[in-house]
Parts: structure tokens; sequence; C-alpha cells
């Protein structure tokens, strides 16, 4: 295989790393709901997986009817993350969203020991197949994130006093449920659309590692997000081309990348700060 045709190969996939980099993690890890992402994108892979189980379904894993199934799903996740917020509530949210994910596992689980692909089906739900995406996803998705991007950005403000606010954002003044559903909801058409594309462990990967790896080394969100999308360009081109010259999964290849790079930024970090000290 030539440079150009390893170029052409790896262009889709590469680009849609890219994308999935964009995904709300600053929100998530300052509101301390780490595994939302995880657990609504189980969700959607619950979801997605009763789709191709019903009579009327096409049997693809990319039609409209498993989109929007699994879609559907995600919104009554959301519902349910966004009522059960409460500063003085007797279960932590994140205990709830743990409880969620495991059930949304196993319900995935028997809904697939009915399938006859059920093994094949478990590990794209897991680890995706990003390596066989097409651009006229990566064009859709772009065009979905963007639209999402454009949302956050107008209604920047409520989002940011929430998720800044964590601890006490009843203290903003602002309705905490109807904002909340709103950005779970908004994340909901993101993760949807990003675990049929890279599977459940890659997209949690892209939204958590990147903002934890930025708050090592950055208070302020716009430095954050640029550290975060750095980080994930970064990681992407590595996971890919290892995948590629080793003959492994992409998906996994790049978990364990995010993995290794995230332990070697905190391993250099207090090196970093010494000589920043003196």
């Amino acid at each position: 295989m030539t440079l150009g045709q390893v170029i052409d190969f790896l262009a889709a996939p590469f680009v849609a790393s890219l994308i999935l980099t964009g995904i709300l993690g600053v929100h998530v890890v300052e509101r301390g709901v780490i595994f939302v992402d995880l657990s609504l994108a189980q969700i959607a892979a619950l979801g997605a997986t009763i789709a191709l189980l019903l009579p009327w379904s096409s049997g693809d894993p990319h039609g409209p009817d498993v989109y929007w199934i699994s879609l559907l799903f995600t919104f009554i996740g959301a519902a349910i993350f966004s009522l059960l917020r409460s500063r003085r509530a007797r279960i932590p949210q994140e205990a709830i969203i743990g409880i969620t994910y495991a059930v949304a596992s196993a319900a995935a689980i028997l809904a697939m020991s009915k399938s006859t692909s059920q093994a094949e089906h478990l590990k794209d739900m897991l680890v995706g197949n990003i390596i066989a995406v097409s651009w006229p996803e990566v064009y859709k998705t772009a065009a979905l994130y963007g639209g999402i991007g454009i949302f956050h950005y107008v209604f920047r403000k409520p989002f940011l006093a929430i998720s800044l606010a964590h601890n006490d954002p009843e203290s903003t003044g602002l309705n905490v449920r109807f904002w909340d559903f709103l950005f779970y909801a908004s994340f909901g058409f993101v993760v949807t659309s990003s675990v049929q594309i890279a599977g459940v462990l890659l997209v949690f990967c892209y939204l958590i590692v990147p903002s934890v790896a930025a708050m090592l080394y950055s208070d302020t969100v716009g430095r954050r997000l640029a550290i975060g999308w750095t980080m994930g360009t970064v990681v992407s081109a590595v996971g890919v081309y290892l995948s590629l010259v080793f003959d492994l999964p992409t998906g996994a290849t790049i978990v364990c990348t995010f993995g290794v790079v995230l332990l070697a930024m905190a391993a250099v970090r207090p090196f970093l700060l010494r000589i920043a000290n003196t």
C-alpha cells in the first residue's frame, strides 16, 4: 500500500476522530458527573440493540429507524438525570448514573442474547468500527456537532453557570432542571451519533480524557478546550496509525493510546511545575 493509499484510507477515520474530540467534556468534568457520558452512551446502545430486534427493523445498524429509537432512549435517560438532580437529594446523582449504566448494559446483553450475531454486535457497541466510517457519515456528524456547538454557544452563560456551580446550582437563580434537561438532551444527540461511529468506550475516552488532561495544566475554560483539542488530535493520529501498522482494532487502540498519553502528561506535570517555578 502506497503512502497516498494509506492517507486516503485513514483520512475519514482521522477526521471523524477530530470531530469526536469536540464533544462536551468540559461541562461533564466540571459538573462532577464523569460517567454520565458512559451511561448515556450505553442507553443509546441499548436503544440501537432493541431497534435491531424489532420486527420492522431494516437490520442496518446505521439506519434511520435505529438512530431515532436510540435517540428516544437517550432522551429518556436525559429526562431521568435532569429530574433527579438536586442539592438536597438523599441519593447522589453519580450513583443514579452508575446504576443506569449497569442496568442498561445488562439489558443490552439480554437483548443481544436473542440475536444470532450478538458477539459481533457487542464488540461494535463497545469499541465501534471507526476505521470503516464513510465520508457521508463524517459530514453528517460534523453538521450535527456544529449545530450543537452553536446551541451551546448561544446559551453558554446558563450552561457554564450551572456547570461551574455544580455543588449548589440553585444559587445561580436558574431553573436547574430545565437547563439540565436541555444540556443532557443536546448531549444525547451527540452521544447517539457518536456511538454509532465509535462505540461506547471510545466515545467516553474522547469526552473525558482530554478534559481531565487539560485540567492538569489549566484553570481556564478556553485553555482547557485548546489543550483537550490538541491532545485529542495527537492521540487520534497516533492511535489510527498504530492500529494500521500493527493490524489492531482501531477503537481499542485509540482508547489505550489515550490512557498512555494521559499517564505521561500526569507524570511530566510535576517536572514542568518545578521548571516554571524556578
